[in-house]
């Protein structure tokens, strides 16, 4: 699976320890982050992360269009509702693009844990098939 990792700067640390309590999980899948976070996260963890710019400079829209050509499975993105955000625009966008694409969406820790746990199950397993079937109608 291709799982983005992005985090607001107030939820940078959260991230980051989310990630190393579920090492392991996040170890057997493809990583794509914003660039701070994913520098941050690979810092900490050793994991291989594949950054694209920071946020506000444009990831977010580098993400957005992995998502639009189908090339990204999960988002996890941990939000600071609290603080305004001078590129809320591009957040806004690909929060839409994750609904319209249908691609799991966690906003927040208690999201993401369920989100980590059906990944070790194994119930993110729909979304292969459908980029299978995809592909071959």
């Amino acid at each position: 699976m291709k799982i983005a990792l992005i985090a607001h700067d107030q939820k940078k640390k959260d991230l980051i320890h989310f990630v190393t309590a579920y090492k392991p999980v996040f170890s057997e899948h493809d990583l794509y982050a914003t660039g701070t976070t994913g520098s941050k996260i690979h810092e900490a963890t050793g994991l291989s992360i594949h950054c694209f710019q920071s946020g506000p400079l444009g990831g977010d829209q580098q993400i957005g269009a992995m998502i639009a050509d189908n090339s990204l499975d999960i988002v996890i993105f941990f939000r600071d509702p609290l603080t305004a955000q001078p590129h809320e625009p591009d957040v806004s966008a690909l929060l839409r693009l994750c609904d319209v694409y249908q691609i799991p969406l966690a906003t927040n820790l208690a999201a993401a844990e369920v989100m980590i746990h059906g990944l070790e199950r194994g119930d993110f397993h729909w979304r292969e098939i459908l980029k299978k079937s995809k592909k071959q109608g």
